[in-house]
């Protein structure tokens, strides 16, 4: 079953590369006492992702930020390495944290999964944007298909 507002999220460990390397983040870490804006794609380098979801919040997050947003953070099913890539070939700015669900474990603790196999993508996330206040759930729009609307930087500037 998959999460629900009001929900906590679920004790996970994503990664993330930086200029010092490999580095763990928690979801205790990524949200102790913040309030941060989540938003999941089924693949970096994917063209809805690449082209429709993750434009909106570059345009966007200086506004999700003055609105109070701590961290706005991207979480994919892809390596940190893939993540990293995507970062520089999209030019996604330093103040979007690119969090990498390698194996799927948060994806799956979430019950946020999709099974993409018939596209050779194996277990994937559903896309959706979460608002999460101190751990907790406020907002979580996900998309039943390929649309970006309850997923979008827009929804979330509404909701937060």
């Amino acid at each position: 079953m998959a999460v629900q507002v009001g929900d906590s999220l679920p004790d996970a460990s994503f990664k993330t590369l930086t200029s010092d390397g490999m580095q763990d983040v928690s979801t205790r870490e990524l949200c102790a006492g913040k309030k941060v804006v989540l938003f999941a794609v089924p693949g970096a380098f994917t063209p809805t992702c690449s082209d429709v979801h993750l434009p909106g919040f570059m345009e966007q997050v200086s506004e999700l930020k003055a609105k109070g947003a701590d961290t706005v953070a991207c979480i994919a099913v892809n390596d940190a390495f893939v993540m990293s890539a995507w970062r520089r070939s999209r030019e996604i700015p330093e103040d979007i944290v690119l969090l990498s669900d390698g194996n799927g474990d948060f994806t799956k603790a979430a019950g946020l999964e999709m099974d993409a196999s018939a596209f050779g993508m194996g277990v994937r996330s559903k896309r959706y944007a979460a608002i999460v206040d101190d751990g907790k759930i406020t907002y979580l729009g996900i998309e039943p298909g390929r649309d970006v609307e309850a997923s979008s930087a827009a929804a979330v500037l509404e909701n937060l």
